[in-house]
């Protein structure tokens, strides 16, 4: 059962990954504006009116874009339309809109507030704080105080409405499959419900009224922007810390402050999109994170269709084996999957400040315009390493460990070998090696140098392989394969690393495993 799921999730991230994250959120947002607007026309939304919907949208994605340009041409840096668009989109949905003047320059200025936010409120390079949040707070909590009050604009969340509810699920299912954060919004949604229904009772109690369950259920799920914040503000990946434990220790604290708002005072409280804040105030103390330079050393292909690319870090990487980190590669005309993909780390730790990443290169007639600008990057490029995450990581104790690597899927755990061989630790591993021939091998030295165990699944028999390297005699990757050659499985924690649709393939042969932990990506 649980193989089932990981291949049908594996084939369903497959499908998303032809989009970069900010496209697909971008046309997700856009999406729900076009059914908002709709519905507002039918007069299933009573408020706003398409005309208020469409005037906001507009001031909010002028202003942005503009401050955004302006700031990226101040400080060098690409300018990315989508960024400025989600923002605009995602304020669209939390404040008031209107198409009075007042309206509008409220609007604009939690727009520009937003925007600024990304820059100067930032960590080497990433901004702390979420933007569309922060503005937002600023110009609720000035209103509060009567300092904006005549502009007219505050945190609505219009987007939690029944009829909506549908769409935002559906969308925010995408977005959520896509950046794999669903089990981190589910945490903050099972909380943020959980703590709405408990304020509800005490507030009903203390008002002496009734209090059923079922309408209170139906107001904190239908009634409330809980889905759309977790979807779409919450699981934005530079504002989560790296590891999962800490991205659910977020979701739960963002969850009880949003489901019982705490008041400040007779002032504001400390609600929505205030929560996120906070929440993001704890991932900032997880992991002081932030851009670090790459300079590229050298390149080389590994084998025919895949190159390594070794960088010198200048400034501090933390990671630890099996995680990955995200390369941002601006470029002039990207394509629909953006400027930045994640790449496992080759390298262990303790290689560091050399830091090493392979990717697929020479087999795809049309590459994607990030693997052309990355081809193109010569020794001596300054690239920037955006942060390093993951939880694909070895357990820590002595368990026998089943790997299963898909070709380029291999180097999480060329870095998970390599660190214990460098550290001088034993482990009982196995490595499952499967690659189309025998010439797609990669890191044949490095792994053999390791000691482990390695079978290896190719069509062709490969050379000279080493003394504690077996053939499958070229079988096919199959549950009976697998038992054939790994007659411990039940025994093993397996981990299996490549494309997802490889990963979905792969995954029932590993039903006996005492565990299953995947990586996946999606292409470059």
């Amino acid at each position: 059962m649980i193989t089932s799921i990981t291949a049908l999730r594996q084939r369903v991230l497959a499908l998303l990954g032809s989009l970069s994250m900010y496209r697909l959120v971008l046309f997700a947002l856009l999406a729900l504006a076009v059914i908002a607007i709709v519905l507002s026309a039918l007069g299933v939304i009573v408020s706003p009116t398409p005309l208020e919907i469409v005037a906001s949208f507009v001031v909010l994605s002028v202003v942005i874009s503009l401050v955004d340009a302006a700031a990226q041409r101040i400080l060098r840096l690409p300018w990315r339309i989508e960024s400025s668009l989600v923002t605009a989109l995602i304020l669209l949905f939390v404040l008031r809109p209107g198409v009075e003047p007042a309206a509008l320059l409220g609007l604009a200025i939690a727009g520009a507030i937003a925007s600024l936010s990304k820059y100067l409120i930032a960590w080497r390079g990433r901004h702390i704080l979420n933007p569309a949040a922060f503005g937002a707070a600023v110009v609720s909590i000035l209103g509060s105080f009567g300092a904006l009050e005549w502009l007219g604009t505050s945190s609505s969340w219009w987007v939690g409405t029944p009829s909506l509810f549908l769409p935002v699920a559906v969308l925010g299912l995408a977005v959520l499959w896509r950046t794999e954060k669903v089990r981190i919004v589910v945490v903050f949604l099972v909380v943020a419900i959980a703590v709405s229904v408990a304020r509800q009772a005490v507030q009903a109690q203390q008002f002496d009224i009734d209090f059923e369950l079922g309408s209170a259920l139906s107001f904190a799920v239908l009634q409330s922007p809980f889905l759309f914040l977790g979807a779409f503000m919450l699981s934005e990946p530079l504002t989560l810390p790296p590891r999962r434990w800490q991205q659910f220790s977020v979701a739960a604290l963002v969850g009880v402050l949003a489901g019982w708002p705490i008041a400040v005072g007779s002032l504001f409280t400390l609600g929505q999109e205030r929560a996120l804040l906070i929440g993001n105030l704890l991932a900032f103390a997880f992991a002081l994170r932030g851009s670090v330079r790459l300079v590229l050393e050298k390149r080389r292909f590994i084998t025919p269709t895949a190159q390594e690319l070794t960088f010198r870090a200048k400034g501090p990487v933390k990671f630890l084996p099996g995680q990955y980190l995200e390369l941002d590669v601006p470029h002039r005309r990207a394509d629909a999957r953006g400027t930045r993909r994640e790449f496992s780390i080759v390298s262990a730790p303790a290689d560091l400040p050399t830091l090493r990443i392979a990717y697929k290169d020479g087999d795809q007639k049309h590459p994607s315009s990030y693997k052309r600008a990355l081809a193109a990057a010569e020794p001596g490029s300054a690239l920037a390493v955006t942060g390093t995450w993951g939880d694909f990581l070895l357990p820590r104790s002595d368990t026998p460990v089943l790997m299963v690597a898909a070709g380029i899927g291999v180097t999480p755990f060329v870095s998970q070998l390599r660190q214990l061989q460098l550290t001088g630790q034993q482990r009982d591993v196995v490595l499952v090696y499967v690659a189309s021939d025998s010439s797609e091998l990669a890191f044949r030295d490095e792994l053999a140098a390791t000691g482990a165990r390695v079978v290896v699944f190719t069509r062709d028999e490969p050379e000279n392989l080493p003394a504690h390297w077996t053939w499958a005699q070229g079988a096919r990757l199959d549950a009976a394969g697998l038992e054939r050659y790994v007659p411990d499985l039940g025994e093993r924690h397996s981990y299996i690393s490549g494309p997802p649709r490889l990963i979905a393939d792969l995954a029932p042969a590993l039903q006996k495993a005492r565990s299953l932990t995947t990586d996946a990506f999606a292409g470059y």
